[in-house]
């Protein structure tokens, strides 16, 4: 058997390994956790008592993102497998003030071939069809995305809400969702009102995030907490615990506007809440880093922490996303070193 053949089947099987669990595998299960399936989140009453009690051990958090990203990576064609896996995690992104209709559709021709066919050849993985999870755009290019993506089975996602300050008033964020909707549109990503956090209006963020949900209807909905401007890990968990119950299928660090962005420690906060909602509700909730991941490895330092915080179950786009504009060409100069054992230049793999 060559060498190449060998390569190719590892990293078949690698990609391959989480899609054991999903919505066909466990009945109505979309994860599992700790062997115990897990439902879709449909949310529950705001539980004032549990939001309360949140408690984040600032320092004990910071140790354990600081120690996660010392340890020692995946190598060679595991490192490959795990590249490959978060290429078909992403929402590739747009949302620049001077978006086109020509730079989405270009944006969405590389999200249906993200990875060149030279390359794919070269690592063996034609058969894999690897392409992204969604392209996210402002709901003016829905359309745009939805007629250059069509048949490919990627998402079409819109920001919503007044994105990215979240502050236009509540009647107009709920009608720019429903817009979305009715244009086609497969998911939307949501801008909480970040003074509601700040004063502690639990049932006020509560009720806004359930208008969004109920808004949405069977069009999946993100929460963009917006994480950079929440100034304490405590106020991110208690965002998050609330975000949960009033309905929300993903939750979502931030915007990428902020001046910080996804950052480790937040990651751990937000998924631990994630967990402990799943161990006391029994329903699932996905989760998007967005925002400053440019890196290969920044993408496998968060790979590697959904497995351990969540398991494997959570390492598929129906689970994780990264937000993501300029993660996609240094992944695809890895993997064509990986390949050929020399960098391509970055201008060898533009995004749009």
């Amino acid at each position: 058997m060559s060498a190449d053949h060998n390569q190719s089947r590892s990293l078949a099987h690698a990609t391959e390994g989480g899609k054991a669990v999903g919505s066909g595998s466990l009945g109505e299960a979309i994860a599992t956790l700790a062997g115990h399936p897990l439902l879709a989140n449909s949310g529950i009453p705001l539980n004032l008592d549990w939001v309360r009690d949140v408690r984040v051990n600032t320092s004990a958090v910071e140790r354990r993102a600081q120690s996660h990203v010392a340890r020692r990576t995946v190598k060679k064609e595991w490192q490959a497998a795990w590249l490959l896996r978060a290429i078909t995690c992403m929402d590739l992104t747009t949302l620049s003030g001077d978006d086109t209709e020509e730079r989405v559709r270009r944006l969405c021709a590389k999200a249906r071939q993200p990875i060149q066919q030279e390359l794919e050849q070269k690592l063996g993985i034609q058969e894999l069809g690897i392409k992204v999870a969604a392209v996210c755009v402002y709901h003016t290019f829905v359309e745009t995305a939805l007629h250059a993506l069509e048949g490919t089975g990627v998402h079409v996602a819109a920001v919503s809400t007044g994105f990215p300050a979240g502050l236009s008033p509540l009647a107009e964020r709920v009608a720019e969702i429903r817009r979305s909707v009715e244009a086609g549109a497969h998911e939307i990503d949501v801008v909480i009102t970040r003074a509601h956090v700040f004063g502690g209006r639990w049932q006020a963020l509560y009720d806004e995030i359930a208008a969004f949900k109920q808004a949405c209807g069977s069009a999946h909905m993100k929460v963009i907490l917006g994480t950079g401007d929440l100034l304490t890990l405590r106020n991110v968990a208690r965002a998050s615990v609330v975000a949960m119950m009033a309905g929300a299928d993903f939750i979502k660090t931030s915007t990428g506007k902020e001046a910080t962005n996804a950052t480790l420690p937040v990651g751990f906060v937000m998924t631990r809440a994630i967990r402990e909602y799943a161990q006391q509700t029994g329903m699932a909730v996905g989760f998007k880093p967005a925002g400053g991941i440019r890196t290969a490895k920044q993408s496998i330092d968060w790979l590697a922490m959904i497995k351990e915080e969540l398991g494997p179950s959570w390492m598929r786009a129906e689970m994780f996303r990264f937000g993501a504009s300029g993660l996609l060409g240094d992944i695809e100069r890895q993997l064509e070193h990986h390949a050929t054992g020399r960098y391509s230049a970055e201008y060898r793999h533009p995004m749009a």
